[in-house]
């Protein structure tokens, strides 16, 4: 069973992600303390459709600005779509300029 209070910590850091802004896995879990676990980080957020509404899952990429994620959206569009939207650009599911847009928790 994965833990529940990791997944809560991580939810608690996507929520602060500004509108027009992402970050990666890898960044939220050295935040948290727990460098090596960019893959829990990403479990956490599919977790949280199924437990948790206003948790901007879409505003997570993987560190070189791939929307691994999007296939947890209900299409394989639906994630570009949504960044699109917040005016970050994509090309091949890639967002253009990573360090642009990149957000880094405090």
């Amino acid at each position: 069973m994965a833990d529940k209070n990791f997944f809560d910590r991580v939810y608690q850091v996507v929520k602060q992600i500004p509108y027009g802004k992402v970050t990666t896995y890898g960044i939220i879990a050295e935040f948290l303390g727990s460098k090596r676990s960019a893959r829990m980080v990403g479990w956490a957020l599919n977790n949280s459709k199924y437990n948790l509404k206003n948790i901007p899952a879409h505003r997570v990429v993987n560190r070189q600005g791939i929307l691994t994620g999007k296939r947890h959206f209900g299409g394989n569009s639906t994630m570009k779509e949504l960044l699109e939207s917040e005016g970050i650009k994509t090309i091949d599911d890639k967002i253009i300029d990573l360090e642009k847009h990149l957000w880094h928790p405090l």
